[in-house]
């Protein structure tokens, strides 16, 4: 089994010159935040030159910084590194060295989208919501942010939308649904009760299903019409919704841009009136 790139540079230590020791000990200790940096501000922290940099790299094996650097966000990704993980949090970091792993972790996350997403799907997605005369979106805990944002959005185009955190309310409004509305379900686990059941139901009664859930086994796959899956980078002992609420997020706006797309001339019209009477009654 060949070694990752931090046992590597743990191995090569020794043998390494004061200069790329100093490098390799600063990377060793920040890595879950090298990926940020430059060149020029790695050489900085670390007291040395840019080309110890880039010698420290080479000794790796690996011909630049730049390469250096994917190489190690790839590695760290596959172990799931995530803000979310209580482990990875540090009692002497800083707000702004909090700020960098935020964005390394949203950043990763929207990388690792496209690696989930089925093309096939999201097109069936895009042309059934194009087609709904009614969409309901539903969601709890930290889902629930997407599920309003996407309620908001879609009502601009004309949509008759709705979207509440209580089952029974949503029960309710969905009942008077056909094949010709949408469900659109959000939820990273795929395995709340109410989530299940609001799925369930809609199936039962032949309105189209959307999950938007993480990649793993989960029941609400089974359930769903259409499956819009993001990876499962959350973990148990988590903060909160971090990585999994930006993808939703992200889904929410490739959805709505796909279908504004489609929309007739006078729903973006009537988009338009509406942008400039905002615009005029802004203070």
């Amino acid at each position: 089994m060949s070694l990752t790139l931090l046992q590597k540079i743990n191995e090569k230590a020794d043998s390494l010159s004061r200069a790329e020791r100093q490098v390799a000990k600063y990377i060793l200790e920040h890595a879950d935040l090298v990926q940020t940096y430059t060149i020029s501000e790695i050489s900085t922290n670390a007291n040395v030159s840019q080309a110890s940099v880039v010698r420290f790299c080479k000794r790796m094996g690996i011909d630049s910084f730049k390469t250096f650097q994917h190489t190690l966000v790839k590695e760290m990704s596959s172990n799931n590194a995530n803000i979310n993980d209580l482990s990875l949090l540090r009692e002497n970091d800083t707000p702004y060295q909090l700020f960098q792993k935020v964005t390394m972790s949203n950043k990763f996350a929207l990388d690792s989208l496209e690696q989930t997403l089925n093309k096939k799907e999201f097109e069936k997605a895009v042309e059934c919501l194009s087609q709904a005369k009614k969409i309901a979106f539903f969601g709890v805990g930290g889902s629930s942010t997407a599920a309003l944002d996407a309620s908001n959005k879609f009502a601009k185009l004309g949509v008759t939308t709705g979207m509440n955190t209580d089952f029974h309310t949503v029960i309710s409004y969905i009942s008077n649904f056909t094949s010709e509305d949408a469900l659109v379900i959000f939820s990273t686990s795929g395995k709340t009760k109410d989530i299940l059941e609001m799925a369930s139901y809609a199936k039962k009664i032949n309105v189209p299903v959307l999950a938007i859930t993480a990649y793993t086994k989960s029941p609400l796959l089974k359930i769903a019409s259409i499956q819009l899956c993001f990876p499962d980078i959350e973990h148990d002992q988590r903060i909160g919704s971090i990585a999994s609420r930006i993808m939703q997020l992200n889904m929410v706006d490739a959805l709505y841009l796909s279908v504004f797309h489609r929309i007739d001339k006078k729903t973006i019209d009537n988009y338009q009136k509406a942008r400039e009477e905002i615009l005029r009654l802004r203070r």
